[in-house]
């Protein structure tokens, strides 16, 4: 991120946000700065900073579909990108997170509903394949660089090498029409408007078509790992079936098709843990580990893909 992007950011969404922004009282908020995404908020609007190295053609079709699907997915402002300082901007009405200090709350069955609607949905436009395996990839490629040496590195490469081509980005997936969100987490749903409104789920960056079952593999593989309660879990299963989700079996065992998708999230999720704990010059915390740990155990029995 360049150091003036942030303070660019907030003039910018406060002059979206009114139309005198000099006379506005309002305060600006930010909301995150990664180097994939910089997001600022001014009273009801959202200003999101993409990747430095977004497609414009991509990101657009990506808007596009939800300004389509206002039900299932936030509609932004415009489904039509700005530039800003060499980064794509978006803009956003405001809606209330998920309350992340409030577990008890945690919204599973509407995250499960709002997937099976958007697995259900046709496209409404031409979009790019689900960015999920290419996302992991990514993340394994910085692990090799950053962290070779690591004694966590090995499990995770090892039961990343495990896994079909698809499930690394390596080839095509074996779906190409169900529409995928492709990043699922409790982070990425939104009641809007904000406190009253329905849940919606945000962020369209890695929308597109692919695997439905990497919409469930994150809260899938937190499950394995014991890292998400059993009753959790079967809520969020449930409520995703209930609704007519075609990723998984109506009943009977999910795991034949959530295999895959779920060991590839937790490589991922283990690979970025000990990036971030190199950087940070830190051991890995008790999560980490039990990612690791889990990569572990992985590599020593064969995933099951009836797809791969």
């Amino acid at each position: 991120m360049t150091t003036d992007l942030l303070p660019a950011l907030t003039a910018h969404v406060t002059a979206a946000a009114h139309a005198s922004p000099r006379t506005c009282p309002c305060t600006t908020a930010t909301l995150a700065v990664r180097e994939d995404a910089t997001v600022v908020r001014h009273a009801g609007t959202v200003a999101k900073a993409h990747a430095p190295d977004a497609d414009p053609t991509e990101l657009t079709l990506r808007l596009t579909v939800a300004t389509r699907l206002p039900g299932i997915l936030l509609p932004p402002f415009t489904p039509t990108p700005t530039e800003l300082h060499g980064r794509l901007v978006t803009h956003w009405p405001y809606g209330t997170p998920v309350d992340p200090d409030d577990p008890d709350a945690a919204p599973w069955e509407a995250a499960a509903t709002l997937l099976a609607r958007l697995h259900r949905a046709p496209a409404p436009t031409a979009v790019p394949p689900m960015r999920g395996p290419a996302k992991a990839a990514h993340a394994i490629a910085l692990l090799r660089t950053t962290a070779p040496r690591h004694p966590a590195t090995a499990p995770v490469l090892h039961a990343w090498a495990a896994l079909p081509p698809w499930a690394r980005g390596e080839a095509p997936m074996p779906d190409t029409t169900t529409l995928c969100h492709g990043d699922l987490h409790l982070g990425q749903l939104i009641r809007h408007p904000a406190h009253t409104g329905p849940w919606l789920l945000i962020d369209v960056d890695d929308l597109g078509t692919g695997v439905p079952a990497w919409d469930l593999a994150r809260p899938a593989a937190w499950y394995a790992c014991g890292l998400l309660a059993p009753d959790e879990w079967h809520r969020f299963l449930t409520a995703y079936r209930v609704a007519g989700g075609p990723a998984v079996p109506s009943d009977g065992d999910p795991w034949t098709v959530l295999d895959v998708p779920a060991r590839a999230l937790t490589a991922q999720t283990a690979a970025r843990a000990v990036t971030k704990a190199v950087a940070a010059g830190r051991p890995l915390d008790e999560v980490e580990r039990s990612l690791v740990e889990a990569c572990a155990r992985m590599g020593s029995v064969s995933p099951a893909s009836p797809t791969g």
